[in-house]
């Protein structure tokens, strides 16, 4: 067994044992498995032992990877975009992802409608909160989640599935809870306003246990599967 399998099953542990301490069922959160900055290989890996939903921040590395991939034979890969999105970079997430987690803005999400390719399924999308208020940090505010959550419904080519965030690390499990806690109850607001949202993206390695307990429905996972990632040094 791969190392990238056995941190599979290791995290898809940690998942279900999640999930049965918050008396939610078995299968009820997705694993998205966060492949930034490794390599087409690994994602092969990974998809050898099961794993078929893939999470990218970077625009090009990630279409890169979904070309190598695709022209290598691998079936069934769900290629979700989690990295901040420029208008500049709509094009490539429209014509090669499946998912955009991290829309913040009207503009980001007309673009994306009017370059999704026709022949291809809508692009699900999730609008990205700032849950916590962070001043240097990407989403909508939660007051103003409702007004752009609606325009992005409304946009053809697009199927609005849910809310993202990502929150500053917290100091401990029941502070982590409280902000995803934020997060859960302004979901279950959007709902009650008419929109039939079922995706709450929010959970990473180090707090995917506090995600679970307070309602996510998938968790972003990178160094527990793939080990530690290694950035290049600045020029």
């Amino acid at each position: 067994m791969s190392m990238i399998s056995a941190n599979l099953q290791a995290v898809q542990a940690r998942i279900e044992l999640a999930c049965a301490r918050a008396g939610r069922p078995s299968g009820s959160v997705q694993l998205l498995a966060v492949s930034k900055t490794f390599d087409a290989e690994a994602v092969r890996q990974a998809w050898s032992a099961g794993q078929r939903a893939f999470g990218e921040n970077y625009v090009q590395e990630g279409v890169e990877k979904v070309q190598q991939l695709r022209a290598a034979g691998l079936a069934g890969i769900e290629w979700h975009c989690i990295g901040p999105l420029q208008s500049n970079k709509t094009r490539p997430v429209a014509e090669h992802f499946d998912w955009a987690h991290t829309v913040d803005r009207l503009k980001v999400a007309q673009r994306l409608s009017e370059q999704r390719p026709p022949e291809l399924p809508p692009l699900q999308v999730c609008v990205q909160v700032n849950v916590d208020g962070g001043p240097n940090k990407s989403g909508v505010l939660p007051e103003q989640a409702l007004e752009l959550a609606q325009a992005v419904a409304a946009l053809p080519r697009l199927r609005l599935r849910g809310l993202m965030c990502i929150p500053e690390p917290a100091p401990d499990f029941a502070s982590a809870c409280a902000v995803f806690g934020r997060a859960r109850a302004l979901f279950d607001a959007l709902n009650a306003q008419g929109l039939a949202l079922d995706t709450l993206s929010m959970g990473m390695s180090d707090d995917l246990e506090a995600a679970v307990a307070s309602g996510s429905t998938l968790v972003r996972v990178g160094s527990a599967i793939f080990g530690a990632r290694h950035y290049p040094a600045p020029a």
